[in-house]
């Protein structure tokens, strides 16, 4: 998918570990690691804002688009 979670990279910088993050969001570690690892296909407004509100950063700060030539959307489908 060529949207990507740059939350890794963020945990680094802000000198974070991924328990305390999901403590302080209140988010399962299961959920947490579906999106360090960009998994999700999807993450809500809230969680978004809670991340950023404990990562003290942008959604933009997170959030990256990479155009993968590989990908067609079709119906709301991935195509190859």
């Amino acid at each position: 998918m060529p949207i990507l979670l740059n939350l890794d990279m963020m945990l680094v910088r802000r000198k974070m570990k991924l328990t305390e993050l999901a403590e302080r969001v209140g988010i399962t570690m299961a959920n947490l690691s579906i999106l360090k690892q960009d998994k999700a296909r999807a993450i809500r407004f809230s969680t978004l804002e809670a991340l950023c509100r404990e990562l003290q950063c942008q959604p933009g700060d997170l959030l990256e688009y990479r155009p993968d030539e590989n990908y067609a959307v079709h119906g709301g489908e991935e195509m190859k």
